[in-house]
Order: structure tokens, then C-alpha cells, then sequence
């Protein structure tokens, strides 16, 4: 299985040079799709989730399709994940994306569908491939909203992703600040800043990017 768990996207040329050679084929013979799920519940301005497309785009893939499994029924989406070399999960609300995985009935084909596809995660996109979803952190650093504090995760990593390390736009991601919520979590965690990302295959873990990251446990 071929993860690359990234904090902010293709936002280097490390990244994105480590996802093609995921897939194993140029960019322009690469197809992905779009799952902006996580991001329809966030208010307020969504630069950031244009900027994160555009990112895309820059990369000159062969196609880029966008499909919602909170909007459509599968018969719609699932063609569109089984075209495509590159499954990309946007960031958000991680509580609001690991449901509609649930509810679409994504959940019960993801597995088979990365036996030949690369899971590129965003922020939430990242977030949600641990075992379990960390709810109480996500409250407590992201500020996002859950109607529960534990929610299983889809468990393609054996540890926590938490994104956006130091980011100035969110103090409560300082790392002094984030070391304080640490404190009581056992599992392995790594915490990464905007410019670095995971790259994860059969569970060997290499870091990319060359950004600030934390390690717990």
C-alpha cells in the first residue's frame, strides 16, 4: 500500500517528485481525483482550498477529476476512484470526512482500491489514516467540531498525523503548545509543519520535504 501524507499538499518539488514515483508514471500519464469532502463544512474564506488545487494543476497531470462522496451516490462517484491512479483527500473538518468515508460506503472498497492506487491525504486527508481518529486533539488544536471523542480511522497507518506544525495562522500549533497536548497520547505520533510530508509504502515511513516535524512515542 502507497500513502504519501502530506500537511499542506504538493507544495514541493520533493513531494511531488516522491508521488510519481509512487505511481510509477509521468505526470502527464498520471490521472487523479479530487475528494474536496473534508472542506465543505469550513467557513469563511477558502483561498486555501483554491490554492491547494492550483498546486495540483502546476503538476500537469493527465486528468484531475472532483467528486464529492457527501454529494453524490456511488454510482457516480466510485467510476471516478476506479479511474484513477492518484486518490487525493483534501483537508478540512477530519471528524466530518472519516463519516461520509463511512456513510458513502467507502470505506468497504478503499482497501481493495489501494492495492493499485497512491492515498494522498491533505491535512484531514492525512489525518484520517490513522487507527483511530484523534477527536479530543482535533478540538483542542484545530478548533473542529465532532459530536463524538473517539471515531475509528481507516487504519492504512499504524500511528497519528497531526498537520500544520508552527503554521502562524493557527497559534494553538506552536509546538510548545503542542507538546502540552501530547501528554497523555501513547501512540506514535508525527507532527509536521506546511512544507513536509509522509511518504508511506508497506509501512516503512520516510520523511520529505525537508520542513520542521516532531516525533512522539
Amino acid at each position: 500500500m502507497k500513502l504519501l501524507l502530506t500537511s499542506n499538499g504538493l507544495v514541493n518539488k520533493e513531494i511531488t517528485d516522491a508521488l510519481f514515483e509512487l505511481v510509477g508514471k509521468k505526470p502527464e500519464e498520471t490521472s487523479l481525483v479530487f475528494i474536496p469532502t473534508a472542506s465543505n463544512v469550513e467557513a469563511g474564506d477558502k483561498s486555501w482550498f483554491i490554492n491547494d488545487l492550483i498546486n495540483i494543476k502546476k503538476q500537469s497531470f493527465k486528468s484531475v477529476a472532483i467528486t464529492d462522496i457527501s454529494a453524490v451516490p456511488e454510482n457516480i462517484w466510485r467510476p471516478q476512484l476506479e479511474e484513477a491512479d492518484v486518490l487525493f483527500f483534501e483537508g478540512g473538518n477530519t471528524y466530518h470526512l472519516m463519516r461520509w468515508i463511512n456513510q458513502s460506503g467507502l470505506i468497504k472498497i478503499l482497501p481493495e482500491l489501494l492495492k493499485t492506487k497512491v492515498y494522498v491525504g491533505l491535512s484531514a486527508g492525512s489525518m484520517v489514516t490513522g487507527p483511530d481518529l484523534t477527536l479530543r486533539l482535533s478540538k483542542l488544536i484545530y478548533g473542529e467540531d465532532a459530536e463524538t471523542d473517539t471515531m475509528a480511522g481507516l487504519g492504512l497507518a499504524d500511528f497519528y498525523f497531526l498537520p500544520h506544525l508552527n503554521s502562524p495562522h493557527f497559534p494553538a500549533r506552536m509546538e510548545e503548545n503542542l507538546r502540552e497536548a501530547m501528554k497523555d497520547i501513547k501512540r506514535k505520533t508525527y507532527m509536521l509543519d506546511d512544507q513536509s510530508a509522509l511518504k508511506v509504502v508497506n509501512g516503512e515511513v520516510a520523511l520529505l520535504g525537508g520542513g520542521k516535524y516532531l516525533e512522539f512515542n
